[in-house]
This record gives structure tokens, C-alpha cells and sequence, in this order.
């Protein structure tokens, strides 16, 4: 897995003149020695640039906007920290000028009872209502910390700077994301249909690849050629392939390669590719290691040309930056209401697995013979917390929807093939009403992690995106 990206936050610290001043200078510092400490780069006015590098007049205002504009491609969101009450209208002007349109987090330091003197007593608690009541009039997107005053060091706020990053993570990568389709929709799958033009809306691209041009550059690859070889050895040292014939691993490095080639070549950052049944009948392989393989490495990967669940895949893997998987929400588990069997059949990363090896296709094996499905990745899901999320495409009312929620993997037993597990969801009777009364997709995205949250608040705040959050 890649390394986690780092983080550059927009600091406003706000002032107002007939508060104490000294606080703006020490909740300046204070909330800079936090973000350093946590591993966030901070762009914010020096005292030499503003007085104690806090904003409250419109030239200060404006001194701060040129300085996040001047900054603006590393900036990945702006918190706006009141150590006492604040300007609200330099805030917002700070904000209006800059046109970040990054999320922003509006933070308030809490009184200390026994400093409660003229001298001392800091009103963020009534200033922040302020701040916001300023940004909504000037139509600016915000969010808000867990509790409506909380110190920069307390633990409050470190998981709300983590949750922060990961809306702004979010938010970041999708907008003008691309995303490859390889291969057409299978015919029987009209549940993954999807809006091009209302992904486009939203700064998403979809670059698309015909499976004739696919298996052409795989033909005329040569079993030498570096990338090929280069792959095969990938495959190999990713996950056991005992007992899998040579020739089967070779369509399957060639395949990887000619994938890896066209999306470097047309800027892709995430792939949906067409499997059921032309790739087995065509080429005599599944993609499904290939694909296990992208997603491991954060490059998520949706089989079924599910373009709308590689979209949840990777809103997860920006929040929590690790990988995500597309799976069916495919059958009860016992009498138990909270808890069903997640499955596909799989290309699921190995990131989820307890212990993984490569074998056959066992559902397609008996359509197009098992000598053509070899290179599924089988295993059981491991135990943990996870998150999922799904989003889709509604032409009728003319905006992307989607819901997000958490659970976990259990482990408890289970005798199946493919890729699954067994997930434990509160409320799992309502969110199930709740897809089928709304008419979602059979697969979503899960992530073994707690960002579902992250993500929700990226879509809902700053992507426009109807939202529902289960919360069991």
C-alpha cells in the first residue's frame, strides 16, 4: 500500500479588538504546534503580516487570501480556529477572496471557568454562531467540530482533525477524477447502469476502452516483452498460484500490463472492467487477481463495469487511505437479522483476507469451462471494523445518491467459495428496507475502516450529493 499523503490546512485564526488580543496570539500558536505535531503542513499569516497572524479587518482579510491563492494547489482544506470571539465578516471574506472551494472546519477554543475576567474571557463559544451565521449568508460550505468549543490539543479534536482529512481527502479526489471503463456493461447486469453526464456534472470523467482493443494489444504482445514479464512476477509474488497452469498466469501478466499501460497513458486513476463472460470466452482467464492487484495498491478496481461502485470504492480508500473492495450484499447468515454474508467471487484485495491463493472461477466454470476461469482470488474476510458506502446515478430526479454506514467483519464460520465474509451491521433490517424501497444496486463498496462519516459529509456538504447515513 502507498504511504498516506500529506496534509496542507489553510489556518484563519480570528480576532476581534475588543477581546483580548494575547489569546489570538497563543491560540495561533497553539492550533500550529498541534497540526505540525499531528503531521499537517499549515499555511497562515505571520505576525508580521497581521496582527499576531490573526484575521479582522478586510486588509487582513485580503493579505490572507493572497496567501492561501499563492498556496492554493497544496491546499487541501482551511480550519478556522476562534481563540476568542472573531471577526465573522473577515473570516468569510477571507474565504469568499481566496476561492479555495476546499472544505472548512470551524473550530472554537472553550473558557476556562476560572478565567473568566475581562482579561481573559474569550466568547468563541458565542462567536463561532457568529462565524457560521456569516458563511451561510455568503453561501460558503463549512463543517463543525464534534463539540461546539474543544481545545486544539484535546482528543476531541485530534479525531476530528482526522475525520477533516479525510472529507478533504475526499472531496479533492474526486473532483475531476477519472475513471477507466474497460469493456460494456454485461447485458444481464442492468443494475450497474449509470449517468456519464451526471458524473461529468460533478467533475467526473469516464474514459472508456472496447474489451476488442484490449484483447488486441494482449495478441500482439510478444510472452517476452518487459511489461509482461515485469507483471507475471508481480502476480507471483502477490498471492499463492499453485497448481495454476503457466499459460493461464501469462494471459493474466498481459493482460495486467496492457491495463496498467492504457491507463497510465489517458491520466486513470481508478478502473470498472467488463468480466462476466467475454474475457473468460475470449481470452480464458478472469481478471480477477489483476484487479485484486489495482485495488491493493489504491488504484480501486470494480468488476461488472460497476462505475458507480468503483466511485464508493475509492471515496473510502481517499478517507481512510486504505484499500476498499466491491462486494454483493448476497445472503442472509442464519436467523441472525443484524448480520449477512458480503461475497464476490473475487477480486477482492488481499489487504481483506485472512489467507488468499489464486484458483478457478467456480460459478462461471460451469458456463464456459474450468480450464478458462483460473485466477480468482479465494479466501475468507478477516475480522475487523469496517465502513461501506454506494452511490448512484438517478436520472430522474437528476443528482447522484447514496448512502453510507458501519459495521464489522466477524468470524463467525463460513463454507462458501470466492471471496466473503460475515458482516454485523445494526439495523441491518432497515438499511436492506431501505435499498430495495430506493431501488440501489446489489453491490457496495466496504472498507476496513470507521470514515464512512468522512465520506458522507464530503458528499452531502461539499459535493451537492443526496446522502443517506445509516446509522442503525
Amino acid at each position: 500500500m502507498a504511504n498516506k499523503r500529506k496534509m496542507t490546512m489553510g489556518v484563519i485564526v480570528g480576532n476581534r479588538g475588543f477581546f483580548p488580543a494575547h489569546l489570538a496570539k497563543t491560540g495561533r500558536e497553539e492550533i500550529t504546534r498541534v497540526l505540525q505535531q499531528a503531521g499537517v503542513d499549515v499555511v497562515v499569516l505571520g505576525p508580521e503580516q497581521s496582527k499576531h497572524g490573526a484575521v479582522e479587518t478586510y486588509e487582513e482579510a485580503k493579505r490572507c487570501a493572497e496567501l492561501f491563492k499563492s498556496k492554493g494547489d497544496a491546499i487541501d482544506g482551511v480550519i478556522v480556529t476562534l481563540p476568542n470571539f472573531g471577526d465573522e465578516r473577515a473570516i468569510a471574506d477571507t474565504l469568499r477572496l481566496a476561492r479555495l472551494h476546499v472544505p472548512v472546519l470551524v473550530q472554537a477554543t472553550p473558557d476556562t471557568q476560572s478565567k473568566m475576567t475581562i482579561a481573559d474571557r474569550r466568547d468563541s463559544f458565542c462567536g463561532k454562531m457568529s462565524a457560521c451565521n456569516n458563511l451561510t449568508q455568503y453561501g460558503i460550505p463549512y463543517s463543525l467540530t464534534t463539540l461546539h468549543t474543544e481545545t486544539p490539543d484535546s482528543a476531541e479534536f485530534a479525531k476530528d482533525l482526522e475525520w477533516f482529512s479525510g472529507v478533504c481527502r475526499v472531496v479533492k479526489g474526486l473532483r475531476n477524477l477519472r475513471i477507466g471503463a474497460l469493456g460494456a456493461r454485461p447485458t444481464a447486469f442492468n443494475t450497474v447502469r449509470y449517468s456519464e453526464k451526471l458524473l461529468e456534472a460533478s467533475g467526473i470523467s469516464v474514459e472508456t476502452l472496447d474489451l476488442s482493443e484490449v484483447l488486441g494489444r494482449i495478441e500482439r504482445m510478444k510472452d517476452t516483452d518487459e511489461a509482461a514479464v515485469q507483471k507475471l512476477e508481480s502476480i507471483q509474488k502477490y498471492v499463492t498460484t499453485t497448481d495454476i497452469p503457466r499459460a493461464a498466469l501469462l494471459k493474466m501478466a498481459k493482460l495486467g500490463a496492457v491495463i496498467d499501460q492504457w491507463m497510465k497513458a489517458t491520466d486513470l486513476e481508478i478502473s470498472a472492467v467488463q468480466c462476466w463472460t467475454s474475457l473468460e470466452e475470449n481470452l480464458g482467464v478472469v481478471p480477477c487477481t489483476v484487479m485484486s492487484m489495482m485495488s491493493d495498491s489504491l488504484l480501486s478496481s470494480a468488476c461488472e463495469v460497476d462505475v458507480c461502485g468503483v466511485l464508493g470504492m475509492h471515496a473510502l480508500q481517499l478517507a481512510s487511505e486504505t484499500p476498499s473492495a466491491l462486494l454483493d450484499w448476497n445472503n442472509n447468515y442464519g436467523n441472525d437479522s443484524n448480520k449477512a454474508v458480503c461475497f464476490h467471487c473475487s477480486n477482492l484485495p488481499k489487504h481483506f483476507f485472512k489467507d488468499v491463493k489464486m484458483d478457478y472461477q467456480a460459478i462461471i466454470a460451469g458456463t464456459v469451462g474450468k480450464e478458462n476461469t483460473f485466477g480468482t482470488c479465494v479466501g475468507q474476510v478477516k475480522s475487523g471494523a469496517m465502513c461501506f458506502a454506494r452511490f448512484s446515478t438517478d436520472d430522474f430526479s437528476g443528482r447522484i445518491r447514496g448512502y453510507t454506514g458501519s459495521g464489522r467483519f466477524t468470524d463467525d464460520p463460513l463454507e462458501t467459495f470466492g471471496g466473503a465474509g460475515v458482516v454485523e451491521i445494526p439495523g441491518l433490517q432497515k438499511l436492506l428496507r431501505y435499498i430495495c424501497e430506493n431501488g440501489f444496486e446489489h453491490h457496495v463498496a466496504a472498507n476496513f475502516s470507521s470514515m464512512a462519516p468522512a465520506v458522507h459529509e464530503a458528499a452531502t456538504r461539499y459535493l451537492g450529493w443526496g446522502m443517506y447515513d445509516h446509522a442503525g
